[in-house]
């Protein structure tokens, strides 16, 4: 896979952004000029007039970038494929100021698959941010939800954000702790 980190790149129409760290949504003006310092999980951080915004992977385009695809699933998946393929989509969601995953960095404390009559599913999950005054919680949630609803057969997800037990480094994976140099 192509980094496109602090790759040049132009606006090419008019998009809502999210501004980092405050969480208030923006829109980024066809025209405008700036960097991508973050293309992970299909959202991308850019860095546009001296501030860094978080554009959804649905608006890739704006940006001259390709929209992500919807995970495939095996014909007649068991509930237990589904939910692999759920926790494959959470590691697709990245904080947008830290460049690991939210599985790896320990914020998601609780996923379940539930299956319905009509062999859909619903998907409850319980997260976590590293910091509880996070101006981008919000913004994480809805990436989860976006997510976890792109894959077949969910047709509902709901994302609780919680602070019990609260987020400390320790429940960061190794190679998170290695990666961000908190070993």
């Amino acid at each position: 896979m192509r980094s496109h980190e602090n790759e040049p790149i132009a606006i090419r129409r008019d998009v809502n952004a999210v501004a980092i760290p405050a969480g208030v949504e923006v829109t980024l003006k066809v025209g405008q000029v700036g960097y991508i310092t973050q293309a992970l999980g299909g959202s991308f951080t850019v860095y546009v007039e001296g501030n860094l915004f978080r554009i959804p992977g649905h608006e890739a385009d704006a940006i001259g970038m390709q929209i992500a695809q919807a995970p495939e699933v095996p014909p007649g998946a068991s509930a237990e494929d589904i939910r692999h393929v759920v926790w494959q989509q959470l590691r697709t969601c990245y904080d947008p100021e830290i460049p690991v995953n939210i599985v790896d960095l320990g914020l998601i404390y609780a996923c379940e698959v539930h299956e319905n009559p009509d062999s859909t599913r619903n998907v409850e999950v319980r997260m976590t941010l590293t910091a509880p005054g996070c101006g981008m919680g919000e913004v994480l949630v809805a990436d989860v939800r976006d997510k976890i609803q792109m894959v077949p057969t969910v047709v509902r997800a709901d994302v609780e954000l919680v602070f019990d037990p609260p987020w400390n480094q320790t429940m960061m994976s190794d190679e998170a702790r290695l990666q961000t140099g908190m070993m």
